[in-house]
């Protein structure tokens, strides 16, 4: 065979060969890309699929507690069912549980103690007025000696009324002519109207302690008392109170901005737009109140945003207790403003989690559980004791939760409900770390969120207030109302003696006015 020929053939196979070669190349990188794309492909289904069961875990965490506002029990309770053996400082008096494992799987056993002994029903008080009735046998009594009754007491109901109150001012003529005697008119609370003040009292009291709007007490007018009223006449005599009491609800600004220690605490309240008819405004009332003084001042802005907090904080030295909400923060940037937070709020993130990381929240709750226990011993120690009793009892529990949350904080997904409970924690430490330097600032703002609860129960009434300037107007009563309570003072005689009396005190007097245990 020609070498000739040989050759070629080589050379085409060659050529073949190295055709194939790229082709298998270019093969490979098609596949090198595909794998790459599949690769890409299998990634983002994961992550999708991270993001869907973190997307359910929300959801499921949310619809757990809409069940808890719609169906639950308010109350924030924790019962520790970690360690059977150790007394719950929150738990109920009348039930032990015990927790026992068996085949992985857990027992929970309740040991119901036997009920307590009712202790009967209450006495009826001794100043109530009493209404008797002597009821003798039927039967023929005549020669019977009398040994002793037979006593049952009930309770009655005397419906209020109204009464005509009609002033009567003889007028007398002096001798020759010379002019006419007649009283002077005793000083009134609002001098051009019908209402007295035990009325302005009770119509003001319906509204802002038992919850009753005005509508409905002129309701209450028509079908009890056939007395017919506007509810155009009933608001002038309200906005004339409010005139009168501006005074005493600056004083108690003043007293309240005065305290070396406040809490802080804000809540919406609906009011409507003058400037679209049918629609409301999404106001805040912001609260403030004074342990030490037991006084409660609340504030209406149209917005929840710094300036309001700012404009009443502006001239304020000493420690302000609040939540995480940023506009505090920036107050506390101040120089003589140190912020205090609250163990509350904290305990109230893990308390929301328990569906999401059970073990992980009852951990934190069981340490916070333990730190209020503790709180509680310290009641009957002095100012100086008590500080010292933090440091020693309190401060340890403190550290513990906080290098817990710290190590945690790296094996949870930070926007699940446990993240954010132990990511709260960890940003507002420093706020809560204020709270062992001061033996008068409390664990949490609970005090004030009661004050809170009056405003609540009233939105679920009144439902909205007609302009901004009621909106102040029922700001200003709350803050007599709550101050009240925190008192223990009745207010509709507070109210009534302090309406008697305003237009007759002096300024310089008009402190001891203030709903303050002094009356």
């Amino acid at each position: 065979m020609d070498y000739k020929v040989i050759l070629a053939e080589k050379d085409l196979t060659i050529n073949q060969l190295q055709k194939g070669l790229a082709e298998l190349q270019e093969r490979h990188i098609e596949l090198q890309q595909t794998n790459i794309e599949l690769q890409q492909t299998l990634a983002k289904q994961y992550q999708d699929n991270i993001d869907l069961h973190q997307a359910y875990a929300h959801l499921k965490h949310e619809l757990e507690q809409l069940k808890k506002i719609i169906f639950g029990s308010k109350r924030e309770r924790y019962i520790d069912q970690i360690n059977a053996n150790q007394l719950s400082l929150f738990g109920s008096d009348d039930m032990n549980v015990s927790l026992e494992m068996e085949d992985g799987k857990e027992h929970i056993e309740y040991d119901r103690k036997t009920p307590k002994k009712h202790n009967g029903r209450n006495e009826l008080p001794d100043h109530l007025p009493v209404h008797e009735v002597i009821i003798e046998p039927t039967e023929d009594i005549t020669g019977m000696t009398r040994i002793g009754e037979e006593i049952t007491e009930t309770l009655e109901y005397t419906p209020a009324s109204l009464v005509k109150k009609r002033v009567i001012r003889p007028k007398y003529a002096r001798k020759n002519a010379d002019g006419i005697v007649i009283a002077a008119l005793p000083s009134r609370t609002l001098p051009k109207a019908i209402a007295e003040s035990s009325l302005l009292t009770h119509i003001i009291i319906s509204k802002f302690v038992d919850h009753m709007p005005f509508y409905r007490q002129i309701q209450r007018f028509k079908r009890d008392y056939n007395w017919e009223v506007s509810d155009s006449t009933i608001n002038e005599w309200f906005i004339a109170c409010c005139t009168l009491l501006q005074p005493l609800y600056e004083k108690l600004k003043d007293k309240v901005m005065s305290s070396g220690y406040i809490q802080a605490d804000e809540s919406p309240i609906k009011v409507l737009d003058q400037d679209k008819p049918g629609s409301t405004h999404q106001g805040y009332q912001w609260v403030y109140h004074s342990p030490e003084s037991g006084l409660v001042l609340f504030t209406y802005r149209k917005g929840r945003g710094e300036h309001g907090p700012k404009e009443i904080l502006s001239s304020y030295q000493g420690i302000l207790q609040c939540d995480g909400y940023a506009v505090y923060d920036k107050i506390g940037l101040r120089p003589g403003v140190q912020l205090a937070g609250c163990l509350a709020h904290a305990r109230r993130k893990y308390d929301e989690a328990k569906t999401n990381d059970k073990i992980r929240s009852e951990y934190a709750l069981n340490l916070i559980q333990q730190i209020y226990g503790l709180e509680r011993n310290r009641q009957e120690l002095s100012m100086e004791e008590r500080t010292q009793y933090r440091q020693e009892h309190i401060r340890p529990l403190f550290e513990a939760l906080q290098s817990w949350a710290e190590k945690e904080s790296l094996h949870v997904v930070p926007k699940s409900p446990i993240g954010k409970a132990i990511s709260y924690t960890l940003l507002q430490w420093e706020k809560l770390k204020t709270i062992l330097t001061d033996s008068r600032i409390r664990l949490d703002n609970n005090l004030i969120e009661n004050k809170i609860r009056t405003l609540a129960l009233g939105r679920k009434n009144y439902l909205f207030a007609g302009s901004h300037d009621a909106a102040q107007r029922i700001a200003m009563m709350y803050s007599f109302m709550a101050s009240c309570k925190a008192h223990d003072i009745n207010p509709s005689e507070w109210l009534k003696d302090t309406l008697d009396r305003i237009a007759d005190t002096k300024m310089s007097e008009l402190e001891l006015l203030l709903p303050s245990g002094k009356m």
